[in-house]
């Protein structure tokens, strides 16, 4: 934790951390509402260099293991926990604030009085989360069941996606999505993409990650709130991820605004399903995931009912989906598939070792698996 006893600096704040984190600087005081601060959203406050983060939300609230916050107080942040104060109604964008302790200050008037998290009250949260994880993995189970009742026809119809210019079939996709690791694993398929030449797909913010590291997407989907101006207006086709009864597309006034050529695509689901899917539906070889979510935990991090959506969409693509860090050892053309069917067997053996350890889990797991070969005609 961060040993400073007072600190001043200028506030920032912003209700959605992942706008919040493009204009931290180090001495600014971070003011987000984020309950469940996700790992993604600490590693971009860390990477701003910011050492304060107040937060009007619990950052913890005990319903899965949730490791962001031990991150960040890790690195060195001080992270304070004053829900229910009136910080965003009190504070103005850019004024001087003063920290102490677990309080913040205005020109000697206490505007909020908050609690310091600890690396040990966070690292004991942590351990007791995990031993209930069973819980949550079943509510997430049912979820998803709920869905398939739902949204079941995606596996059965797909989705009716517009001619693009781009060409996929026969060809890699690298699908690149604003998650958990997602600029650590872009810099390590950089020998996989020189020799492969995959499709290059941004998932919103994932299209400024491709950017960013030098390349131009050939495709962009998302509902367009967290990617810059210039990136959506560079020359990638657009697909811009409606509600999926056709109510609407808020993307698109932003698109049609800076009058980028767009499509609306009417979905389900959460835009990296909607990615994957477009990639399978138009013919790619293999499909490679950077940032998008490998895991259960990673599905409870993100607290969305839309996410049952792309554990349905893994189960769709599955054959021919696997992660970038199993591509980093693809060097060149020779490298067999062997290293890539170990990479998404491993991926499976999480739930595996899960449904093992729950009786009550393996119930919940068979009953999905006889409602997909219904929906799929394998009854």
């Amino acid at each position: 934790m961060s040993t400073f006893v007072e600190f001043t600096g200028r506030a920032r704040l912003d209700r959605r951390t992942k706008q919040l984190v493009r204009r931290l600087e180090a001495d600014d005081i971070a003011i987000v509402d984020h309950s469940d601060l996700d790992r993604v959203s600490a590693e971009e406050l860390l990477e701003s260099g910011v050492r304060v983060v107040v937060n009007t939300a619990p950052s913890q609230t005990g319903r899965f293991p949730n490791p962001g916050p031990l991150l960040l107080v890790r690195g060195g942040v001080r992270l304070i926990d004053a829900p229910g104060s009136d910080l965003f109604e009190a504070v103005r964008e850019g004024e001087a604030i003063t920290v102490r302790g677990g309080s913040l200050f205005r020109n000697g008037t206490c505007l909020a009085s908050g609690r310091v998290l600890s690396e040990r009250e966070l690292e004991e949260a942590l351990g007791e989360q995990r031993g209930r994880v069973t819980q949550a993995l079943e509510a997430f189970a049912d979820n998803t069941m709920r869905y398939l009742r739902e949204e079941g026809n995606l596996l059965s119809e797909g989705i009716d996606f517009p001619p693009l210019r781009t060409r996929f079939r026969d060809r890699h996709a690298l699908v690149v999505a604003r998650g958990p690791g997602h600029k650590r694993d872009l810099r390590m398929v950089r020998p996989y993409i020189r020799d492969f030449k995959p499709v290059l797909i941004g998932v919103d913010g994932g299209a400024d990650a491709l950017v960013e590291a030098g390349y131009r997407p050939d495709v962009i989907v998302g509902d367009m709130d967290s990617v810059s101006d210039a990136t959506l207006k560079g020359g990638a086709e657009l697909l811009v991820h409606g509600y999926a009864d056709g109510s609407g597309a808020p993307g698109a006034a932003r698109a049609t605004r800076l009058e980028a050529a767009h499509e609306i695509v009417a979905a389900p689901g959460i835009s990296e399903d909607l990615a994957l899917l477009l990639a399978y539906e138009k013919g790619a070889e293999l499909i490679v995931a950077v940032g998008t979510h490998l895991n259960l935990i990673e599905f409870l991090e993100r607290d969305r009912e839309g996410m049952s959506s792309t554990f349905v969409t893994r189960l769709l693509v599955g054959e021919i989906l696997v992660d970038a860090k199993g591509v980093s050892r693809l060097s060149s053309r020779q490298v067999g598939l062997g290293p890539l069917v170990a990479v998404t067997l491993a991926g499976l053996g999480a739930i595996t070792v899960a449904v093992a350890a729950s009786p009550g889990l393996r119930q919940v797991i068979q009953a999905l698996v006889l409602r997909l070969r219904e929906l799929l005609g394998l009854g």
